[in-house]
């Protein structure tokens, strides 16, 4: 997403809060639930090129959002919970859930203790290769690529592409140009573009995995909290839908037993990796509940309402985003307007054109559009 395109959301989302219109709108709007989703958390370090920032917010910025939503008459509960309260008659107390995704160890150094002061709940989702300490966590690794080089050669549709990279705007081009034509092309050799692009800038991808990621001393350790808990997140993050069916399935299957395994403990809870609409989809809803989830959680933006009860395994997500690190966005969108906004006009363009609009209304609707990874 743009400079000027988060300008924009952050002042649209300023107005709905301001201007009292949120607040008004969100007895119409309003939600039975959220689930808050979050990747890292550790103390700000503003880099001129950091184009994975949005996946990274304060412990500060935490704790303001547990402050604001117990303030706000919210319940926080665990993942368990989850499908009690949607069934609960409708006047019911709202509540949330805290989840975040791939186990990093900024989760247990940072969020943890902010989680253990208010006595919150939390499940993080582990891909079992990371835990291993031989995943890929080739977002990242396309970042410190591109940071350490000047000059990059990739092959794509046929021809060969240069990026220059000796300054930040020159970065910031590339990271997003490459990133989205590796999520468009299978896994394989997404990676194997990333790998050979490390290899240039003098690293191991892997290498990035086992420093950022918990092993499963440190996961099995932190699991001992009753306010952890822990879920699968596939094996290899892969983008299931890009998959054939029975690998898809193996890649889940194989990640719920693995956890099982090393932690002693059922696991009921599931996220998709990206879970965007081209991530994850009906097949792989399927095959959650085939495989017996009791929740499985996509990165699609909304909050839940009883409806959700009907299809736990295709649960939406509310990302704490690193861009919009203010409780007043927060608020905006827990009052269910933006999300009203955005299903108005998608069902306006729907009748227009005759079919679905583009993602491009996710991103108006919700400023953490780009929160797949």
């Amino acid at each position: 997403m743009s400079r000027r395109t988060t300008k924009l959301l952050k002042a649209a989302l300023s107005a709905l809060h301001y201007s009292g219109a949120a607040r008004v709108a969100a007895p119409l709007t309003g939600r039975n639930g959220v689930i808050f989703m979050l990747h890292q958390v550790g103390p700000g370090t503003p880099r001129a090129f950091n184009p994975n920032s949005i996946l990274k917010v304060t412990p500060e910025f935490l704790d303001s959002v547990i402050r604001h939503i117990r303030a706000a008459g919210f319940d926080i509960v665990g993942l368990d919970e989850v499908k009690a309260r949607l069934n609960e008659a409708p006047g019911s107390r709202p509540f949330a859930v805290f989840t975040l995704d791939d186990g990093y160890k900024d989760n247990r150094e940072f969020a943890y203790p902010v989680f253990k002061r208010h006595n919150v709940p939390f499940t993080i989702y582990v891909p079992t290769a990371y835990a291993d300490g031989h995943g890929e966590l080739w977002w990242l690794a396309l970042e410190e690529a591109l940071r350490k080089l000047q000059r990059v050669e990739i092959k794509r549709d046929g021809a060969t592409r240069v990026y220059r990279l000796r300054i930040d705007a020159e970065k910031k081009f590339a990271f997003h140009d490459i990133y989205w034509w590796l999520r468009q092309i299978p896994e394989d050799r997404a990676r194997a573009v990333v790998r050979d692009l490390a290899a240039k800038a003098g690293f191991e991808v892997a290498g990035l995995c086992r420093d950022l990621v918990m092993s499963w001393d440190e996961i099995r350790a932190l699991s001992k909290n009753p306010l952890v808990m822990i879920a699968a997140h596939t094996t290899n993050h892969f983008a299931l839908a890009k998959l054939p069916v029975e690998t898809a399935r193996r890649e889940m299957a194989d990640s719920i037993a693995r956890v099982e395994k090393e932690l002693g403990k059922p696991v009921r809870h599931f996220s998709y990796p990206y879970g965007d609409d081209e991530s994850a989809g009906e097949r792989e809803f399927e095959i959650a509940r085939e495989l017996g989830l009791e929740t499985a959680v996509t990165t699609r933006k909304g909050l839940l309402r009883m409806k959700h009860a009907h299809t736990l395994t295709a649960l939406p997500r509310l990302s704490l985003n690193g861009a919009y690190q203010d409780v007043r966005y927060v608020k905006a969108l827990l009052s269910g307007l933006p999300f009203a906004l955005r299903d108005g006009v998608k069902g306006a363009l729907g009748i227009v054109r005759g079919r679905s609009p583009s993602g491009a209304l996710e991103a108006v609707s919700h400023p953490a559009s780009a929160s797949t990874r």
